[in-house]
């Protein structure tokens, strides 16, 4: 499971021109899933999210997690993090899991920041979305949890 994570002041998603998330300072999370990934990866990829000191403390250094700097998550679906591109000009999609397991993964990622105390927005999986974000820093990171058992990618 991958996720780019980006510290917001504010962000947002629309779609057909409905503003269906939104959030102010916090962390804008784009999430894809590949095939291996299940419950337990989704669980651990939300405690990570909201346990992830990037938030800035009183002398403006990166030591708060947004779990405890009162911030908001704005989580949205995106299958395109697992677009290989290394070869040719077009990504190839083959990493990225089917949206019939893909959809309850990143359910279960905002079911567990919600568990964990988080107040969360989402986009709508599936949809042409249009998401609009203030990058504050600029931060932003890159997020890979391997499922148990399977030896980390890098």
């Amino acid at each position: 499971m991958r996720a780019l994570v980006q510290r917001v002041t504010e962000a947002s998603v629309v779609v057909d021109g409905e503003t269906v998330g939104a959030i102010g300072p916090g962390l804008c999370v784009l999430v894809g899933v590949t095939h291996t990934d299940d419950e337990t990866v989704a669980r651990s990829l939300a405690a990570k999210v909201w346990g992830l000191r990037i938030m800035a403390d009183d002398a403006d250094a990166m030591n708060v997690a947004v779990a405890d700097a009162g911030g908001e998550v704005l989580v949205v679906s995106q299958f395109t993090l697992y677009g290989d591109t290394r070869r040719g000009r077009r990504p190839s999609w083959g990493a990225a899991a089917r949206p019939e397991q893909a959809e309850p993964l990143v359910d279960e990622v905002v079911a567990e920041l919600r568990r964990l105390g988080a107040s969360v927005a989402t986009g709508r999986f599936g949809a042409d979305m249009a998401v609009s974000l203030v990058n504050d820093g600029p931060v932003t990171l890159l997020l890979e949890l391997d499922p148990p058992g399977v030896a980390p990618s890098r």
